[in-house]
Formats: structure tokens, C-alpha cells, sequence
């Protein structure tokens, strides 16, 4: 009898539940919070009562609940605090207060602030500073904010085994006003498609507010108001940007949506076209002279703007002098200037495809700071002396002023390399040798060897992709990097490394923190199934295992694949003034200091050399140099997102007039939808849908990365040589579809 009695109850409180969900129904504001206010409200009652047994009828009508469903709901919640072990039920439908519990953290609402992440399922998270778990917001608690909103969250109380949960209750400030995306008109009204998915909402345009917008154009929309109970919010047209898959306005739509300037403000292009190009003989007088000394860059053919070159010069000793010098922009852009803020303000150029968005003007990044060569310029340097095996004996680090005798190119070098003949040839070989040496150290300290290659295009005169290249790393590239890598790690050591008696500067350090344990795992499960291994049981293990893997992949259909994915268990490199060292580099010390006229964090180490050489207070604090470096790696981010953006958009569109041409690719992507490919010759990725194989009927394999034929038995996976042809090229959406042809076994 007891065990149906218990039966009954369960029965019964599950009934009573659901018709507690008609008074979740009506309550204006979403149904968790009047709960959660609910339960903090008894919970108050019964600890100020101090150990004394009332009914919950009794306590509801203290509480000012009223109402048959509101009183069964008060009942349910103080049984759910009675098996939380924070009440004890001394009769049935009779509480007081547990003595022995702690309700400390029950007996008032938590808040929190941090930024609203939407995902595709409509859910949200609101990633919080200083918590480590993600709050859960369902699709109903998100109210009327969006995607990337700074926004206060009402925590639910935390419900054992669960994820923390809550609900937006304020939206402090909107991540954006304006949006972009193709418009819906109908009869009566009209909607904007937003390009973000993520954004949760479509947006609500009276005919009135279209301003002359058609049917299928692109637009960028203002949000001009919400409406309590309205699901959409209102907006108007503010801006027409014309037919969806025209060039020109897909690349606008690309630089709105991660609002890029397209521009600089006046008065900071007065203040840059200010600056002269000549050097004065008393600023010269003031920096060490390398103007007689063989100095050179190497960049890609297409550079304008040379922020670093390297000189050379062998000493009586027999040691060899190498100086890294790089540009001095801080020497003209001085610290509060309307310039220096905007460069902040940027953080980082951007290089799209068809385009760069500089953070600096162009006078200053392409004329006066530019290592031009037969020109004067002022540089801030680290100078080297290095013995036969590339062994640093001593460093200098200091203003200097250079003139630089010829701009190479990395094809230029990689032939001198490759030849051992041409200008400048021991020279270039000695530095080769010397940066073979410094990367083998590298290596040997635990240093990742990851080599990405990039996919360039070659645009016509109206930016429509008519070639495909592929920037590949040679010894020439990998020259500049290991010197470029070795300046950033010394001035870094020169000013973090605290000696006895030196003072602590603060400084903006580039740094990476050990992979994430369970991605790691992760991926190791992963390259398990395709006949590859990752140790890891050390740093050391996962450093050779994860060299190795790299160079077992060189060349194979999941070579892309794998990179990414290695990439991806990594942390995220990061600007900030709290140091943990550099682990895909294996440095304890890193800065970034040898892009100045693309990066902003450079400028600030620059500015940070120069009191710690002169022996003056810091120019910022701590706090503000933080603020800047989480401003920095933000804009970084961003800049990453667009150049992504740009060139999916450029493959979509290389091939959009190869509809039905055939191509040899590698099945670079399995799942449960189809086979995503990667065309050999372009490194073009498209989908075959899976419904879209008509040969069988095919299942997903999640574990092994295929799909098996059911009747035939064929099997495709990661990595396979397919034969494909293009099928679709979407440019509105940067999509591609393929069509299976034939395995190519």
C-alpha cells in the first residue's frame, strides 16, 4: 500500500505541475521570474519565522498570493525546497524552515552582466567576466534582446546536476542599432532578413519606412522601436545597397555587418597629412645611424606599408651583427592625439580580399612610416650580435635611423635561397642559416609547427576573382618570421623578466595558455578514427605527437581538415597585461613589437621600451593598458571574422560561373546532411547533400566520420579523392553545391 501511495502522490504532483503552467501562461513578465521571486518570498517568510510550522495556505496568504493556481504553485515549491533539504514538511502541506541548511544563497536574487551569445537552435548564453559557467537563457527568457547585447541576467537558483539558468531582465547596451539584409516585401508590410542567422529575430518595416527600397534588395535597417507585446521589432530603411550577388554590394554588406570603418574622420587625416616626409638633422642627431649599414625588407609583392627590415653587417670579431628595426610610428603619433585614438579605436587593419581597411591613414602607413627604400626613416630597433651557430652574445634595443637598399620580395629571396645566387646572396644565406638554427630551438623548447596555407586571389580591374594562389610558407617567409619572433620574445624578456632590484613596468604580452584538456581529448578521438594518434600524457607528448601529425597530413585530402581542427583545441592567442607565456611558441616572454603600422598592442609595447629604457614611470597603468589589450584582441577577432567572410565570399563567386564544370576534391567534412568538399586545384569548399546521392541510401557514421551505403555498401570518409561538379554558387549566402560524380579510389 505504501508503495502505491507513493505512486499516487508522484502521479499527482506531476498533475499539479502541469496545471501550474497556466499560471505561468499569464503572468506579463516571463513565468521563471515570478517562480524564482516566489520561492525567494517563502523562503524569507519561514526564516524570519524561526523555526515555526504553517500551512501553505497560511504562508500564501502572508505573501499576498492569491488565486487557486498561484496557491497550488506556492504549495509545489515549498514541497521542491522540502526535498532540496532547505525546508521540512512536518505534516502534509505543513513547512517550517530546515535549522541545518545554509540559506544564505537562497534568500536573495543574484544578478548578473555579460554579453548575450544567440545560437542557431534560438537559445541563448550569457557569457559572464568572472564566472566560469555560461548562463542558459531559453528562447522565451530572452526578452527583446539580441545577439551580442551587454545585457543583466536574473539567475535562477541553482538546481543540483543542472547548468546555471536565468533571464534577461535588463538590456544595458544594444551591440547594435542597425542591421543589415535583404528585404521581404509583401502587400501590406515588409521585413528584413538579417545576413546574421544568429540575431533571434527578423525585422518589421511599415511600407512607409522602406524610403524607396524594393523587394529583394539589400538594405541596412535602424531598429526604431519595440513594442512590449510585439514578437518583431519596428525599423526603417536607412540605407539601400542594391541587388543581392553584385560585388560590390556584397563586399559593403560584409564591411556593415562587422561595422568597419570605411573611412577617417577629417581632422585625423589633416593631422596625418601634417606630418612631413623628411627627417630632421636634430632628430637624427638623437638615434643610433644605421644608414650605412646593408638593411633591406622582404615582403609580398603586392606590400605597400613596410613596417620591419633587417640589416646586416659582420664584425671584426667575426660575429655578426643583425639588427630587426621597425617602424617608429609612436614617434608620430603622439599619446591622447586625435590619431592615436582613432588607431586605438581600430585596433588593427584589415586586409580583405579585394581591400585593406588600415588602422593608421595612408600617409602615415603607406608614406612617412613605410621602410621604403633610398628613404630615410626612423626606426625602433633590436640590434643582435650573434656568433657563427647563431648564439646571441649581446642585445641592444634603442631609436635608430635607417636607409634601406633594396625591397625584396619572398619569391625574390626564396630563388636566391633555393639557387644560392643573386644580390646580396651570403648575406641572405647566412640569415637563412642563422633562422634555421633559431627555429630548430624553438622546436627543441616545445614549439608547435603549424603551417596553414592561405588562399589568395587574383581580381580584375572590377574585383572579380579570375585566379586562384596559394600562399605557402618557403624559407623566405619563415627568414622574417624567426627574426621577427625573436625581437618580440627579447624585448618582451628585456622588460617582464624581473632581475633583482629592477622595476616592474607594466606590459601588453601576446599570450597562449595550454590546450583545453577536453577538446584536446577530443580531438585526439578524432584523429584516432582516421589511423592517426596524439599523445597526451605531457607537454612533450603533445608537442611531438602533434609535429608529427602535421607533417603526416602535408599533402592529404584531410590536411585542411586536421589543421583547423588543431588550431581549434588550442586556447586562443590573446593580448593582456597578466603573463602566462607563449605555449604554441613554448617563450615565457612575448610581445607583439614588430607591427606597429598594423597593430595597435605593438604600439604600446613601443611606448612601454621607451620608459623602460629611459628610466621613466610607465605612460599607462596597468588597468588601462588591460582595458586596451581586451579592446585589441576584440578588434583582432572581428578582423579575423571579416577576412573570413571576404574570402568564402570570393570563392563562392570564382566559381559561379563554372556551374557544371567537373572537379577533382577531398572530402574535407562529414555529416549527417552530406559530404563537404575541398576542390584540389582552388581550395574551393563546397556540400553535397546527402539526399542529393542517388546511387543508395545513405547513413551517417558519426563515430567514423563516413557515410556507408545501405544496399551497396560504399563508403565515403574524411579524406577520400571524389570527382565533383558544380552544381550551385549561392553568393548571397557564400554557399557552394556540389554533385557527387564518382569516387576516385
Amino acid at each position: 500500500m505504501l508503495k502505491k501511495g507513493k505512486q499516487s502522490t508522484s502521479k499527482s504532483r506531476k498533475e499539479g505541475k502541469e496545471k501550474v503552467a497556466k499560471v505561468e501562461k499569464v503572468e506579463k513578465k516571463d513565468n521563471g521570474l515570478f517562480k524564482e521571486k516566489l520561492r525567494i518570498s517563502i523562503i524569507e517568510f519561514l526564516y524570519k519565522e524561526n523555526g515555526r510550522t504553517y500551512n501553505y495556505k497560511q504562508i500564501a496568504k502572508v505573501i499576498g498570493i492569491n488565486g487557486a493556481e498561484k496557491l497550488r504553485l506556492t504549495l509545489f515549491i515549498l514541497k521542491d525546497l522540502a526535498d532540496e533539504k532547505l525546508a521540512i514538511e512536518v505534516n502534509p502541506g505543513k513547512f517550517k524552515l530546515n535549522p541545518k541548511a545554509n540559506h544564505t544563497e537562497s534568500l536573495a536574487p543574484a544578478y548578473a552582466t555579460g554579453v548575450l551569445q544567440i545560437v542557431s537552435t534560438g537559445k541563448g548564453y550569457v557569457v559572464c567576466d568572472g564566472m566560469e559557467e555560461d548562463v542558459k537563457i531559453s528562447q522565451s527568457n530572452l526578452g527583446h534582446a539580441l545577439n551580442g547585447d551587454i545585457v543583466k541576467v536574473y539567475l535562477y537558483a541553482k538546481r543540483k546536476e543542472r547548468r546555471l539558468e536565468g533571464e534577461i531582465v535588463e538590456i544595458v547596451k544594444r551591440a547594435k542599432e542597425q542591421f543589415v539584409g535583404t528585404l521581404e516585401i509583401s502587400g501590406k508590410f515588409a521585413f528584413l532578413i538579417p545576413n546574421d542567422s544568429d540575431l533571434g529575430t527578423d525585422i518589421f518595416i511599415p511600407l512607409t519606412a522602406l524610403n524607396g527600397a524594393k523587394h529583394g534588395e539589400k538594405a541596412i535597417v535602424k531598429i526604431t522601436e519595440w513594442p512590449e507585446r510585439a514578437k518583431n521589432p519596428y525599423g526603417e530603411v536607412v540605407r539601400v545597397l542594391g541587388k543581392p550577388g553584385d560585388h560590390k554590394v556584397e563586399m559593403d554588406t560584409i564591411i556593415f555587418e562587422f561595422e568597419l570603418p570605411t573611412s577617417f574622420p577629417a581632422n585625423v587625416e589633416e593631422d596625418a597629412n601634417k606630418i612631413p616626409l623628411e627627417i630632421s638633422k636634430s632628430e637624427i642627431k638623437k638615434r643610433r645611424d644605421f644608414r650605412d649599414v646593408l638593411t633591406f625588407t622582404i615582403d609580398p609583392f603586392d606590400a605597400k606599408d613596410f613596417d620591419d627590415a633587417i640589416s646586416f653587417q659582420k664584425l671584426e670579431n667575426g660575429n655578426y651583427e643583425i639588427g630587426v628595426h621597425i617602424a617608429d610610428v609612436t614617434h608620430y603619433l603622439k599619446q591622447g592625439s586625435a590619431l592615436d585614438n582613432e588607431a586605438q579605436e581600430r585596433g588593427t587593419s584589415v586586409y580583405l580580399v579585394d581591400r585593406v581597411i588600415p588602422m593608421l591613414p595612408e600617409h602615415l602607413s603607406n608614406g612617412v612610416c613605410s621602410l621604403r627604400p633610398d628613404e630615410e626613416k626612423l626606426c625602433f630597433s633590436a640590434v643582435f650580435e650573434m656568433d657563427e651557430n647563431a648564439k646571441i652574445i649581446t642585445r641592444w634595443f634603442g631609436r635608430t635611423v635607417i636607409n634601406s637598399n633594396r625591397r625584396f620580395t619572398y619569391e625574390e629571396v626564396q630563388v636566391i635561397i633555393e639557387k644560392k645566387e643573386g644580390e646580396y646572396c651570403e648575406e641572405i644565406l647566412t640569415l637563412d642559416r642563422f633562422a634555421k638554427a633559431l627555429r630548430s630551438d624553438r622546436k627543441k623548447s616545445g614549439a608547435f609547427n603549424f603551417n596553414k596555407i592561405e588562399v589568395k586571389f587574383e581580381l580584375d580591374e572590377t574585383g572579380k576573382p579570375i585566379g586562384v594562389f596559394f600562399k605557402v610558407q618557403k624559407d623566405a617567409h619563415k627568414l622574417i618570421e624567426d627574426f621577427m619572433l625573436l625581437a618580440n620574445r627579447e624585448v618582451a624578456t628585456l622588460i617582464g623578466k624581473l632581475d633583482k632590484g629592477q622595476k616592474y613596468y607594466p606590459l601588453v604580452y601576446r599570450i597562449h595558455d595550454s590546450p583545453n584538456e577536453q577538446k584536446l581529448a577530443e580531438f585526439s578521438t578524432f584523429v584516432n578514427t582516421l589511423g592517426y594518434k596524439i599523445k597526451t600524457s605531457s607537454r612533450k607528448d603533445i608537442v611531438n605527437s602533434m609535429n608529427k601529425l602535421l607533417s603526416d597530413v602535408e599533402g592529404r585530402g584531410e590536411q585542411n581538415m586536421i589543421e583547423t581542427l588543431a588550431i581549434r583545441s588550442m586556447a586562443k592567442a590573446q593580448y593582456t597585461t597578466k603573463n602566462i607565456g607563449h605555449y604554441g611558441l613554448a617563450f615565457d616572454y612575448y610581445v607583439h613589437f614588430t607591427s606597429p603600422i598594423r597593430r595597435y598592442p605593438d604600439m604600446m609595447v613601443h611606448r612601454v621600451l621607451e620608459n623602460y629604457l629611459a628610466k621613466e614611470k610607465p605612460y599607462a597603468s596597468e588597468e588601462d593598458q588591460e582595458t586596451m589589450a581586451k579592446h585589441s584582441s576584440k578588434m583582432e577577432m572581428r578582423a579575423a571574422s571579416a577576412e573570413r567572410a571576404s574570402v568564402k565570399y570570393k570563392q563562392v563567386e570564382f566559381l559561379a560561373d563554372k556551374i557544371g564544370q567537373l572537379f577533382d576534391g577531398y572530402i574535407s567534412g562529414v555529416t549527417k546532411f552530406g559530404l563537404f568538399v575541398e576542390i584540389i586545384e582552388n581550395k574551393c569548399e563546397g556540400m553535397i547533400k546527402l539526399k542529393d546521392i542517388n546511387d543508395d541510401f545513405y547513413v551517417f557514421d558519426e563515430d567514423k566520420y563516413q557515410i556507408i551505403g545501405t544496399r551497396k555498401g560504399f563508403i565515403y570518409k574524411l579524406g577520400d579523392k571524389v570527382k565533383i561538379r558544380v552544381r550551385r554558387a549561392d553568393l548571397v549566402k557564400k554557399q557552394l553545391d556540389f554533385e557527387l560524380i564518382e569516387n576516385e579510389w
